[in-house]
């Protein structure tokens, strides 16, 4: 998903999709011809980037969303959350696999228009359950297409969970906060509510490290990074301000240097 206004399926949700499916992580369903080239055009530098031990999107893109998983499923387990919202899901299959493991979970896909109807028509090919898909806007303060519209079709006594997954950096922080102030109004509507996101952030200082990741970020993206917090505690602390009295920023596992560009959000109503 891309800032408002765009409505095409961005190329970096079609590469993000191939990258899932590359590493198990969605059914073969889910790849697009489009995010096959893509990927298969950017292999040669990333290929690089790993015999120069430099961070890549795929290390950045696999370590996150194995960290949301985690996360999510203790929370499922644990009995806290039954249902969940996933702002801008892209191809991911998330709602898909969880949908299979926990029987009891409502799963609600939420994207733009056209990314819900692509997702809705991959999902079609596939046999068993399957997420719910709807469509919205995360700017969206009210209507049909708002977040608070799609809460209205949940059952209000059931903890829920809003994921957002490479969502946020295509913001600027002004955007960012009203969105997270957004999300604790909704979530405070039930008995538990929980944040898992992802947010990146490059080294501190203005390093070559620094350089060299932004600047592979916004090639490979296509889009302008945005980087909203110094630090993980500046960033909890604005959550807690939005609406979060816990939350904290975790560290992403993995070897490729690409995991340290991201940490999770894991933030509680």
């Amino acid at each position: 998903m891309f800032p408002r206004g765009s409505e095409a399926i961005s190329p970096t949700g079609h590469y993000t999709g191939y990258v899932w499916v590359r590493n198990g992580l969605a059914p073969p369903e889910l790849a697009t011809a489009e995010g096959r080239v893509m990927f298969h055009l950017l292999e040669p530098a990333m290929r690089v980037s790993r015999l120069l031990g430099r961070p890549t999107i795929e290390g950045l893109l696999v370590a996150r969303h194995r960290m949301l998983d985690e996360l999510l499923a203790g929370a499922v387990e644990r009995g806290e959350i039954g249902q969940v919202i996933e702002i801008a899901a892209g191809l991911s299959a998330r709602g898909w696999r969880f949908t299979r493991r926990y029987q009891d979970l409502v799963y609600v896909e939420a994207d733009l228009p056209r990314m819900a109807a692509r997702k809705q028509h991959l999902l079609d090919r596939l046999s068993g359950p399957v997420p719910r898909v709807t469509t919205v806007d995360a700017l969206a303060a009210d209507g049909p297409s708002s977040l608070g519209a799609v809460a209205d079709t949940l059952d209000p006594d059931v903890g829920t969970a809003i994921i957002t997954e490479g969502l946020l950096n295509y913001y600027d922080l002004e955007a960012v906060t009203t969105m997270w102030h957004r999300f604790a109004e909704v979530l405070l509507r039930f008995p538990t509510g929980a944040y898992f996101a992802d947010i990146v952030m490059l080294p501190a200082t203005n390093s070559l490290a620094r350089r060299l990741a932004g600047g592979l970020l916004e090639t490979t993206l296509r889009a302008s990074v945005h980087v909203h917090f110094p630090n993980p505690p500046e960033a909890a602390k604005a959550l807690q301000a939005a609406g979060f009295p816990a939350a904290e920023l975790l560290s992403a596992p993995g070897d490729d240097p690409g995991a340290k560009l991201v940490r999770i959000i894991d933030a509680w109503t």
